[in-house]
C-alpha cells in the first residue's frame, strides 16, 4: 500500500513538473530577470522591460514632451501678459487676473502632463520644445483687446495639438493604438479647453463693441471691473 502511495506521489510531481515545463515564458520583464540573475541572485540593473510601459506609449512620448514644454512656455506668457496689466501705468487688475488665470492653468496642466509621462514609464524631456515656441519672440506688452486675441490664438493652438495627440493615439494598428492616452486627453484637456476658449471669444466680441463705442474708456473700465468678479 505505501508503495503504491508513493508511485502515485510520484506521477503527480511528474505532471505538475510537465505543466509549469508547458507554460511559454512569454514575459518579457521576467526573461530579462532571469537572464540577469547570476547563481547567488544578483540581478544586474538593466533590465530593459521591467518598466510601465506599454500599449503604443512610445509613438506618442515625444509629442507628448513637446506639448508639455508648449503648456510651460504658454503659462509664461500669458504670466508676462499679467504683470504687464498689474503695473502702475496700465492699472488693469482684472486683464491680470484673467492672464494670471490661465497662466496658473497652464502650469498646472504641464506639472499634470509631465508626472503623466512618468506614470506611464516615459521621461520628461524640457529640451524637446516646438520650433514654433521656441522661436516666438512676439511683444507681449499689448492692448486689451489685442492681448485678448493673443490668448485665444495661444489656447487655439494648444487645443489643436491636443487633437493631433488624440489622432496619433487613436490609430487604429496596434503599433500606433493607446486608448488609454486618448482616454486621457479627453478627460484633463478637451472640455476645459473648449471653456477657456469659449471665454476668451467672448471677451473678443465685448471688447471689440466697447472700442467701437463713443467712451471706449470708460467701457474698458467697467470691463475690467467685470474680470475682478
Amino acid at each position: 500500500m505505501l508503495g503504491i502511495m508513493r508511485v502515485l506521489l510520484l506521477i503527480t510531481i511528474a505532471l505538475v513538473a510537465t505543466s509549469y515545463a508547458s507554460v511559454p515564458e512569454t514575459e518579457e520583464c521576467y526573461l530579462n530577470v532571469k537572464d540577469n540573475c547570476d547563481s547567488r541572485l544578483k540581478v544586474d540593473t538593466g533590465l530593459a522591460h521591467c518598466d510601465a510601459k506599454y500599449g503604443a506609449f512610445d509613438k506618442v512620448e515625444k509629442d507628448l514632451q513637446r506639448f508639455t514644454n508648449s503648456l510651460i512656455h504658454r503659462s509664461f506668457d500669458f504670466l508676462l501678459l499679467a504683470t504687464h496689466y498689474a503695473d502702475h501705468i496700465k492699472n488693469r487688475p482684472g486683464f491680470e487676473k484673467l492672464f494670471r488665470g490661465l497662466s496658473d492653468q497652464l502650469w498646472e496642466d504641464g506639472i499634470d502632463t509631465i508626472k503623466y509621462i512618468t506614470s506611464r514609464g516615459g521621461r520628461m524631456n524640457l529640451n524637446n520644445i516646438e520650433p514654433e515656441v521656441s522661436t516666438d519672440k512676439s511683444n507681449l506688452e499689448l492692448y486689451e483687446l489685442h492681448s485678448i486675441g493673443k490668448a485665444l490664438d495661444i489656447e487655439k493652438k494648444l487645443a489643436a495639438k491636443v487633437f493631433e495627440l488624440h489622432k496619433q493615439a487613436s490609430g487604429r494598428t496596434d503599433e500606433h493604438h493607446d486608448a488609454e492616452v486618448a482616454h486621457h486627453l479627453e478627460e484633463k484637456f478637451m472640455e476645459k479647453q473648449r471653456d477657456t476658449i469659449r471665454t476668451l471669444a467672448g471677451h473678443a466680441k465685448d471688447l471689440n463693441s466697447i472700442m467701437s463705442s463713443a467712451d471706449s474708456s470708460l467701457g474698458l473700465y467697467l470691463f475690467d471691473n467685470y474680470l475682478q468678479e
